[in-house]
């Protein structure tokens, strides 16, 4: 059967293993020609793709519920359920979501984006299921990184203690290899124990003893002992934990092993309770430069299928702010041991390999757990170390009470940096960093910076290091830079809550904060061509906020404009209406930035347009305004070009 034939999962029942086979090679290459031109997740997929045929020729979708953990690693699921024809469009505007996303298909039953969340999910559809009277299968499939989060430890501990809830967990472990001989050994024995007259003659044995006075108790004590001696052997020393918290335990299974995979599957779904299968995959299966290297392969932008290099830009391109953050950060730390570099497992998407490499006993990374490492670095700082905490501006979402009760309250010297903070692009809506500046502006003791450009997020760094009276954070985009001239040494901390003028004018007060700047610059040349000249100011500091700046120039321009790449309830634009407010200046705040909406995925530059944030849009946007508010003033001096906009 050809791939391009399936339009729903359960067309796969009637296929036979070497067809199904054959449909794993299909969903590989499909996988691979796309991730090549669109860029997008690689290793995870490919890693389980067998996976993904074998669960799925287990079920019936069109009732049994999946959730998939992240998402990413859900290339395959989507070729299976109707979406092999847009799957060229995949990360595009208008295409297939790198994530899951329930409103796309009926088939994902659960979005997701962030970690560790898809046993949680399954387990309230479990319960749903049940408290309904409802008969159908709920399966969970979670990778071995995903399982250090605390919030799938959670759900397995719940999960555990309801016995009669249904519900299959899929453990895709990438890392262990196992050893053949022990492998079948274990499964060998875990068939026996999982035959139905075995079971049978344990439950009789069990009860029987119970019953023969007075030697019952020493004799059901001692059957006890014998059951858990066959399950030492059956089982794993992993397996034991998932026993321990009340799964029954199966595997490990070969993850790229059909019938054993299939096998496995059927027997869980014959059992009552909680069950856990161990599948064990090779991240990138199939593609050897994924096996290889299997970090660098996670997630790639476009590559040349057939040497695995990227695509290389039309032009020599300026460093990334992760690069500059990382690289600036290292060279600090050389002469201060006590800068502890934080990462959430993922030190190469900040750029803190970098650290890594040259002091790892500086770097530490905690794995998926963005709650524990926030607490981390509270500790430390209580001992009197400099932690600096990288997390994306939105995964930092899922340590919010971290910050606020075990960071800011007790006032401790933490640097939070907030890498790919604003609009991120393909990922879509649950990774844009859209709301750092409103979940965070709200938190006492916090500072909170912004750079306009790679330089001065050198300066930023320096001023957080240096910063000891509480905690501080910044946020910074993805992507490259500007291009400005960097210090090699010599950086001086920035005064802290102090922005500056870069630009003179006498019609408009532009006040921008971070990624904003150089469009407010752009947007006052484009001014410009209308005669109208503006004064640009760069914040800097939205907490706490240059009010002896902006209030008097607010006062003197009578209106004020202000951009932020961030929502707008709650943001920067909103402080800079309540300092005027708090000082009672009645003047104007137009606040230019994202809406109460969801950013879906595009290219940066395609959602910056959709937003309305554009230079040359945020220069139309001010004239409107200024020709709606104040028509025939002085401030058109030359009308036939304002008119004409």
């Amino acid at each position: 059967m050809q791939l391009s034939q399936i339009n729903h999962p359960n067309q796969l029942r009637p296929l036979s293993i070497s067809e199904l086979q054959d449909l794993a090679g299909q969903i590989r290459q499909k996988h691979l020609e796309t991730v090549a031109t669109n860029g997008g997740h690689l290793g995870p997929g490919l890693g389980v793709v067998e996976l993904t045929l074998a669960l799925y020729y287990t079920l019936d979708l069109d009732r049994d519920k999946v959730t998939w953990d992240v998402g990413h690693q859900a290339y395959p699921h989507k070729l299976l359920t109707g979406r092999y024809h847009q799957f060229h469009t995949l990360r595009q505007k208008g295409g297939i979501a790198g994530y899951l996303k329930r409103g796309e298909s009926r088939f994902d039953a659960f979005g997701a984006g962030h970690a560790s969340t898809s046993i949680s999910a399954a387990l309230g559809m479990a319960l749903a299921r049940d408290l309904k009277g409802e008969n159908f299968k709920v399966a969970a499939a979670i990778g071995d990184g995903s399982l250090t989060g605390g919030m799938a430890l959670e759900a397995i501990n719940h999960a555990g203690s309801l016995p009669k809830t249904n519900l299959l967990v899929v453990l895709n472990d990438n890392e262990m290899s196992i050893s053949p001989n022990v492998g079948a050994l274990s499964q060998h024995l875990n068939q026996l124990r999982f035959k139905t007259p075995v079971q049978s003659i344990e439950r009789a044995l069990e009860d029987q003893l119970q019953h023969l006075p007075p030697f019952g108790e020493v004799m059901s004590t001692a059957w006890s002992r014998i059951e858990k001696g066959v399950k030492r052997l059956a089982i794993p020393k992993v397996g034991a934990v998932f026993e321990e918290l009340g799964f029954t335990y199966i595997g490990p299974v070969d993850g790229h092993n059909i019938t054993e995979l299939i096998a496995a599957f059927e027997q869980a779904h014959q059992l009552t309770g909680p069950v856990l299968v161990h599948v064990a995959t090779v991240k990138g299966k199939g593609y050897e430069l994924a096996e290889r290297e299997r970090v660098g392969y996670h997630a790639q932008s476009a590559f040349n299928l057939a040497t695995g290099k990227a695509i290389p830009a039309s032009k020599p391109q300026p460093p990334s702010y992760s690069k500059v953050f990382a690289t600036t950060l290292t060279a600090l730390a050389v002469s201060n041991p006590k800068a502890i570099a934080i990462t959430a497992a993922m030190p190469t998407g900040t750029g803190l390999d970098i650290l890594q490499k040259q002091l790892p006993q500086q770097c530490i990374d905690v794995g998926i757990a963005e709650q524990h490492a926030v607490t981390l670095a509270a500790g430390l700082a209580c001992e009197g170390m400099r932690p600096v905490v990288a997390i994306y501006s939105t995964f930092l979402q899922r340590a919010f009470d971290q910050i606020l009760h075990d960071v800011c309250l007790q006032k401790l010297p933490v640097f939070f940096c907030l890498d790919r903070a604003g609009v991120v692009g393909s990922d879509g809506p649950t990774h844009q960093g859209l709301y750092d500046i409103a979940y965070l502006r709200c938190i006492p003791n916090l500072v909170l910076m912004a750079p306009k450009d790679e330089a001065e997020l050198q300066r930023m760094i320096v001023t957080g290091l240096a910063y000891t009276d509480g905690p501080i954070a910044v946020r910074y985009p993805r992507g490259n830079g500007y291009g400005v001239p960097l210090m090699d040494s010599g950086w001086e901390p920035l005064p802290i809550g102090k922005g500056e003028i870069l630009r003179h004018g006498e019609d408009v007060l532009l006040v921008a904060y971070g990624s904003m700047v150089y469009s407010a610059m752009q947007a006052a040349a484009h001014l410009k061509e209308y005669r109208i000249s503006a004064t640009v100011v760069n914040a800097r500091f939205v907490k706490p906020l240059d009010a002896d700046l902006i209030v008097p120039l607010a006062q003197k321009f009578g209106r004020v404009f202000t951009l932020e790449e961030g929502c707008l309830m709650g943001g920067f634009g909103s402080a800079v209406a309540e300092s005027l407010l708090d000082r009672q200046v009645n003047v104007p705040v137009i606040r230019l930035g994202v809406p109460d909406k969801l950013v879906e995925h595009a290219t940066p530059e395609e959602s910056l347009l959709e937003l309305g944030l554009t230079s040359s849009q945020i220069g139309d946007r001010i004239l409107a305004e200024l020709r709606l508010s104040q028509p025939g003033t002085p401030i058109f001096r030359h009308r036939s070009k304002v008119e004409a906009a």
